[in-house]
């Protein structure tokens, strides 16, 4: 069953992180299963302290949707071990048409690779020395749908010798009966007795009825009969030996599951194998990958919340099939190959949107999950004071509060309690980061929401420091670290940039960089729409 991942946005804030558990629980809960809930980035302090309380796991972190080897619908050959022989291999490679197997060892990891080529070689080369050397007598009996006459002849374990069939007018030849020959024989019983009395390595024989003192004999002879006529032991003998023996271990280009697509076609163009080994995280055999997988990619399939722009969307984003988005910002630049389901609705807080869609499915969230979305609402909407709040988020957060059996005020006072003083300013400026691009303009803002403004803004050069850096690395017009307290309702901008412009979008005066905004509480709502309508 394939994952379809559901994730926020980058530098992901409370809403976003509870969004994505959210929606996947719902999907669960209608039995799809397959949902999975993942975030893109670092879990802040406020949704780390939401998780807690409520016993919850954050979702596993992402780092990329670009396509995978773990995305390809690659061949799942049997991977045999070196020990098996040449004929298993060489007709599974048949059975399937394959040109290439894996072979591995005890545990699983790889020991080298077998193709149609390496036996081709091997053929040829045995054609003309007509020898076999160290097969294992397992092997041996295996491949002639043989059985051992002589079981006395416990010592022997392997076969070795020049392969010779008796025939009238070459057994006077010596080297026929020597310890260093394999006999082939039919329905011959005195070349066989002769055979035995001279002490030849191996003596075959075929479709032939046994005796009992070629059953009894305690020489070192290795007698088996087998089914097969002569003519097809000649041939199959040689398909006897150990793969490992002759499969390639040298200089093999693998891949692993997580190996991106684009970094595998640059290798592929480089060589000219058929067929490559897919390793999984701990050097063990999957599968293989010819280049004709890489033809029609099977792309991740990806749940958007609470963001629908690509700025603030997972890497790869381009190489996914967006399912569904589901959000409460303006509509930005995402583009998708066909129709979907898309729910944009102008509240406060995603995790509302998806209240109504449990109630509408007539699904009741755990208390746990209640409370986590619950405390999404007061995040998003710092506890019903931003101008993005509606009374559709004030009547969700109640009812979940219910479920969950907690205080709002409670609730909400916890969340913005600040527990950063251990943290850096760049820690602290990356928890709700986002980029913006309006109009030519490049822009950044941050924002940190509190009860008490005080102990951020008494580090308030950490942060400037850290602005300036950011701003020259990447460019950026404008740099902005929105300080919002909850008490005060209103918000402590620090920016780096232009002090005109903070003054004509505020319709403030700013010094030193800095100026108090009064009843602005919400990037969205308050600080970005200011900014487009000005450079715009």
């Amino acid at each position: 069953m394939n994952e379809i991942y559901v994730t926020g946005h980058r530098n992901p804030d409370t809403d976003s992180i509870v969004a994505s558990l959210a929606y996947a629980n719902l999907r669960h809960a209608l039995g799809d299963r397959n949902y999975k809930a993942v975030r893109i980035g670092s879990v802040n302090d406020e949704t780390q302290k939401l998780l807690e309380r409520f016993d919850m796991e954050a979702p596993p972190l992402i780092k990329s949707m670009r396509t995978q080897v773990r995305d390809l619908d690659f061949d799942h050959p049997p991977a045999f071990s070196g020990s098996v022989p040449i004929d298993l291999a060489l007709r599974t490679m048949r059975e399937g048409e394959l040109t290439a197997l894996p072979i591995v060892d005890e545990e699983g990891k790889l020991l080298g690779m077998l193709s149609t080529g390496d036996i081709a070689e091997y053929d040829m080369k045995s054609m003309v020395e007509n020898r076999i050397s160290d097969i294992p007598l397992f092997n041996l009996l295996s491949v002639l749908e043989g059985t051992l006459v002589n079981e006395y002849a416990t010592s022997v374990s392997t076969v070795s010798g020049q392969v010779f069939i008796a025939l009238p007018q070459n057994f006077e030849d010596p080297a026929l009966t020597s310890p260093d020959s394999i006999l082939i024989c039919g329905n011959q019983p005195e070349v066989i007795d002769r055979a035995i009395e001279s002490g030849v390595g191996c003596l075959i024989i075929c479709r032939s009825d046994i005796r009992p003192q070629w059953a009894e004999t305690r020489a070192n002879t290795c007698i088996i009969s087998t089914p097969l006529t002569a003519r097809r032991v000649s041939r199959f003998i040689f398909q006897a030996i150990s793969v490992e023996r002759i499969c390639t271990k040298e200089s093999i280009i693998a891949f692993h599951l997580d190996d991106y697509l684009d970094d595998v076609r640059e290798t592929m163009l480089k060589s000219r194998y058929r067929a490559y080994p897919i390793l999984d995280g701990e050097e063990r055999v999957v599968g293989t990958l010819a280049r004709f997988h890489l033809l029609r990619p099977r792309r991740k399939q990806v749940v958007l919340v609470d963001h629908n722009e690509a700025a603030q969307s997972v890497p790869g984003l381009e190489q996914v099939e967006i399912l569904e988005i589901i959000d409460h910002h303006r509509l930005a630049d995402i583009q998708t190959g066909q129709p979907i389901r898309m729910r944009n609705e102008p509240v406060g807080s995603t995790n509302t949107i998806l209240t109504a869609m449990y109630q509408e499915n007539g699904v009741v969230p755990s208390p746990k999950m209640a409370g986590l979305m619950a405390g999404a609402i007061l995040s998003d909407t710092v506890m019903f004071k931003s101008p993005t709040c509606t009374k559709r988020d004030v009547t969700m957060a109640q009812r979940l509060s219910h479920i969950a059996n907690v205080d709002l005020e409670e609730l909400g006072k916890s969340l913005f309690s600040f527990g950063g003083a251990d943290k850096s300013a760049e820690e602290l400026f990356r928890a709700d980061y986002k980029e913006f691009h309006i109009s030519g303009q490049n822009l950044a803002v941050s924002q940190i929401t509190c009860a008490d403004a005080q102990q951020l803004l008494d580090r308030r050069e950490e942060f400037l420091n850290c602005m300036r850096e950011l701003r020259e690395k990447q460019d950026f017009d404008l740099v902005m670290l929105m300080i919002t307290d909850v008490l005060r309702e209103g918000t402590w901008l620090l920016y780096i940039g232009s002090d005109e412009t903070v003054q004509q979008a505020f319709s403030a005066t700013p010094k030193n960089n800095q100026v108090f905004l009064p009843g602005v509480m919400s990037r969205k709502k308050q600080i970005i729409p200011m900014l487009t309508a000005l450079w715009g």
